[in-house]
């Protein structure tokens, strides 16, 4: 069975505890929440007064991605907030291997994310340590872009690398995640799926997401 991790960037934010409530009655595993402060990626989403919010109300695992420069000073509020998963840019992180440590130690699972001009052998030295990989099939920053076909060959490499070197590291993408892609991503070896205006934006997102768990 496919995780699924809905993205929060595309929620309504009027009316987020609707759309939480939405999460929590859905067959969704966790809940992907994009935090980005306009430096690492050239756009501004939000801080943590909105994921302490959210992490109040949500029932499902929340998976923290952070498109920020220095996610290491942020390991132990993360921590506080309940979080499951801290997913740190490689491109971000000078000492990766110290910040996926200090992950572990907070009692967290590690999660790095390559961009998608970064090539999946830079993860070959530190990849049995990572609990997860996330792909990013789209430019991080803005949601509701087109997908990058290259990502496809990819997943393929990084799911070669798993295997060969006999890792349980999941692979996750996020960015243009939808009816024709998602199959494609499963078919090339991905375990989580991160969507969010294909699911926040559908006329029925529960059934979407179970549609997207059964691929």
């Amino acid at each position: 069975m496919t995780k699924v991790s809905p993205s929060l960037l595309a929620a309504d934010f009027l009316h987020l505890d609707r759309d939480i409530e939405m999460i929590n009655r859905s067959e969704a595993d966790w809940l992907h929440l994009d935090v980005m402060d306009g430096v690492f990626v050239p756009n501004i989403s939000f801080g943590f007064p909105v994921l302490e919010a959210v992490a109040s109300l949500c029932k499902k695992p929340l998976d923290v991605h952070y498109m920020i420069v220095q996610p290491e000073k942020y390991v132990q509020r993360t921590a506080k907030l309940g979080a499951m998963m801290m997913n740190v840019h490689y491109e971000a992180c000078t000492h990766l291997h110290r910040t996926v440590q200090e992950i572990h130690d907070a009692g967290m699972k590690a999660g790095v994310t390559l961009n998608p001009s970064t090539p999946v052998s830079v993860l070959e030295d530190i990849i049995g340590a990572v609990d997860m990989v996330l792909l990013m099939s789209v430019n991080p920053g803005f949601g509701g872009q087109k997908f990058i076909e290259n990502t496809i060959q990819k997943v393929q490499r990084l799911r070669r690398m798993i295997e060969e070197k006999g890792c349980q590291t999941l692979i996750e993408v996020d960015g243009g995640v939808q009816g024709e892609t998602a199959p494609r991503l499963v078919k090339a070896g991905v375990d989580v799926l991160v969507s969010g205006s294909y699911v926040f934006k559908s006329t029925t997102p529960e059934q979407t997401i179970r549609d997207l768990r059964a691929l």
